[in-house]
């Protein structure tokens, strides 16, 4: 029903989940289809993972049985591309797990194990590549008194504001996004709480390692004074309708999510401590070994794109050990 108002929490999560999602439909075709993110930019973040995932290992003292767990894995681009770049005696000791809500796709290797929520008691790493920013939430906007009131929507995107923020959210906002009272209408803001209480379930779930957020995100500090929630399909950003045709998305308060131990660095500078550059090969190279010499140029412009500025670099990872580091 195109009439029925709702708050966007509840919108969105039918839209992206509910029967026929945008994020569940089987004959759709995935993230990739919509939107490029990291995984499909460049294998170089795969790799990337691949080390992450060794270092992981190095800080277990090589376990007899290593997790890696996808979490929102598409249609399991990453996990898949990680376990190829893998040495073969850690591969051997890898137990891969995807974790989507989607029906596992056709062809997938047999070793990766399809679930819908990540398995518990596991030791090893957690990557959760763009998750959060598809937790749904609810969004809130100051009215005329620069009071804090819940966004409804109908589902054909047209909006209309409800009822007073009031308890456990207005809390939240006060603590991380405060919207200051007397601003002034139209001030917006995305209430985390959902994606903190979804971030902290799954890094519940590693008994020991790692567990790892990569999105777009901002601090306490940068919020962004009307929000940032979006839509998109095909490539291109629209406008946001809960109709199930559009990806539904908003940045992330990961300062919010993080838990003791964490910490918060730039995609840029993750990838870097990963042996991620774009330096451009040494010319002599060139006369030696041309052939390396234009895939080492190519590597050179996929990590200039997987660390630029204004574009993936910006993303933000957020890193949580287990235990946390003393």
């Amino acid at each position: 029903m195109t009439d029925e108002w709702q708050g966007w929490r509840e919108a969105a999560e039918q839209a992206l989940y509910g029967p026929g999602g945008f994020y569940v439909h089987p004959a759709g075709p995935g993230p990739s289809g919509h939107f490029r993110t990291s995984v499909h930019a460049s294998a170089l973040f795969a790799g990337a993972v691949a080390r992450l995932l060794g270092d992981v290992d190095a800080s277990l003292g090589h376990p007899r049985e290593l997790a890696l767990v996808d979490v929102a894995a598409g249609r399991g681009e990453l996990v898949s591309a990680v376990l190829a770049a893998l040495a073969p005696e850690l591969s051997a000791r890898v137990r891969a797990y995807a974790v989507e809500r989607a029906p596992r796709p056709a062809g997938l290797d047999d070793r990766v194990e399809w679930l819908a929520a990540p398995p518990s008691g596991v030791a090893g790493l957690l990557f959760a590549n763009e998750w959060l920013d598809n937790v749904p939430v609810e969004v809130a906007e100051t009215d005329a008194a620069g009071a804090a009131r819940y966004v409804l929507v109908r589902r054909d995107g047209e909006e209309r504001l409800g009822d007073p923020v009031t308890g456990a959210d207005a809390e939240w906002l006060a603590r991380w996004w405060p919207l200051p009272r007397g601003g002034g209408p139209g001030l917006r803001a995305e209430i985390g709480r959902p994606r903190d209480a979804a971030w902290a379930a799954a890094v519940a779930t590693l008994d020991a390692g790692l567990a790892v957020a990569v999105d777009y995100a901002h601090e306490r500090t940068a919020r962004p004074p009307f929000g940032t929630l979006t839509g998109f399909r095909a490539g291109r950003e629209v406008r946001p309708v809960p109709d199930g045709t559009c990806d539904i998305t908003s940045h992330v308060a990961l300062d919010a999510c993080a838990l003791p131990g964490a910490e918060l660095l730039s995609q840029r500078e993750a990838l870097r401590r990963l042996g991620v550059t774009a330096g451009r090969p040494p010319l002599a190279l060139a006369s030696t070994d041309p052939a390396a010499y234009v895939r080492a140029l190519a590597g050179a412009g996929e990590a200039a794109e997987l660390t630029a500025r204004g574009g993936l670099g910006d993303f933000t990872w957020l890193t949580q050990p287990l235990p946390p580091a003393v």
